[in-house]
């Protein structure tokens, strides 16, 4: 980095709003930062660079594996948003549990709460957030990028924006422990579900099946490990704290529950409609067997009768000593076959 533009870089790549003294900084110490509006520098700054990641990714990886498995159009668009989201929460869950671990969050859940406004956070633990807003805020410039179809639009904008929002909420709120928790479950959760999705499109069906039956498992625990976090959280680790209000309480309590009860509305619907269509399918099936059954009888009850026919016609024809021969041979062979 040159000398003269260090300064300006700064602003866009360095951690701000610093609450470590140097001076006061031992050997081994980490430094620790708080939340600021210099951070929407870094914001936009690493935005940037998630297009840039986004592309190399796309191109070199994505691609490649795309034109082997000769996908259709509409295949390829959810192989690219499948691909490009299973590769951001692998690292975020690892990067998010290695933070869950040295802040020792993992076997002490009061630490979510504890010291709560003031929770001053390690250098990776603010760049795990600055990076998770830059992220989803790259995904709106990607929707022109991409080409996304117009139809497509909506869902991946909404899911976009939720993340943002509740992540920018969370971050600026100092709630960044609990929402550092459930993004780590979230994201485990996710990495599943992608993976069984790519899995699927790689016509590996019954394998795929197994994945989606694990997700759909891990998908129902972590909306209810989700809900008691923040349970326990907002309803009773922050009740004695007179430095948050009761209106903070409820409403992030609100926010998330309501959350995860949108998700598992959205959830149980896809599966009940599911539910539905294959037994419609199988009625359908059913029905369809059933009127095949009924022609073929007919078919062959037709085949008879015009058989009858075709010989009383030949019989009548003939003279009439030879028609008294043909019925009484026929008759015996009736007899016989009795």
């Amino acid at each position: 980095m040159f000398q003269t533009t260090q300064p300006l870089a700064s602003i866009f790549i360095a951690m701000h709003h610093n609450a470590t003294p140097v001076e006061e900084l031992t050997y081994g110490q980490e430094m620790t930062y708080t939340t600021g509006l210099k951070d929407l520098w870094a914001v936009f700054f690493y935005t940037l660079i998630g297009v840039v990641v986004h592309a190399v990714i796309q191109e070199y990886i994505l691609d490649k594996i795309k034109t082997k498995l000769h996908l259709s159009k509409v295949k390829q668009s959810k192989f690219n948003e499948s691909g490009q989201l299973l590769l951001f929460y692998v690292v975020a869950v690892l990067w998010g549990g290695d933070v869950i671990f040295r802040e020792g969050l993992l076997f002490n859940v009061s630490a979510l709460w504890r010291d709560y406004p003031n929770i001053a956070m390690t250098f990776m633990f603010k760049f795990f957030f600055i990076v998770q807003m830059a992220y989803w805020l790259h995904c709106y410039p990607e929707l022109y990028f991409q080409k996304v179809k117009r139809e497509d639009m909506p869902a991946r904008i909404t899911y976009a924006t939720i993340y943002l929002v509740t992540i920018a909420a969370a971050y600026a709120m100092n709630f960044t422990r609990l929402a550092l928790c459930l993004l780590v479950l979230h994201y485990a959760a996710e990495t599943v579900f992608h993976v069984a999705r790519l899995i699927h499109f790689a016509d590996k069906p019954s394998i795929a099946a197994k994945a989606f039956s694990v997700w759909n498992t891990l998908f129902v625990v972590t909306r209810l490990a989700s809900i008691i976090l923040s349970v326990s959280t907002f309803w009773f680790g922050l009740a004695d704290n007179e430095s948050v209000s009761f209106v903070v309480r409820v409403s992030g309590l609100a926010a998330v529950v309501s959350l995860q009860v949108y998700m598992l509305q959205r959830f149980l619907t896809f599966h009940l409609s599911r539910r539905r269509e294959a037994s419609r399918l199988t009625a359908t099936a059913e029905a369809e067997a059933k009127k095949a059954k009924q022609d073929k009888k007919a078919k062959k009850a037709r085949e008879a009768a015009s058989k009858k026919s075709t010989e009383e016609k030949e019989i009548s024809e003939l003279p009439e000593v030879d028609q008294n021969t043909s019925k009484s041979l026929r008759q015996r062979g009736a007899a016989k076959s009795k």
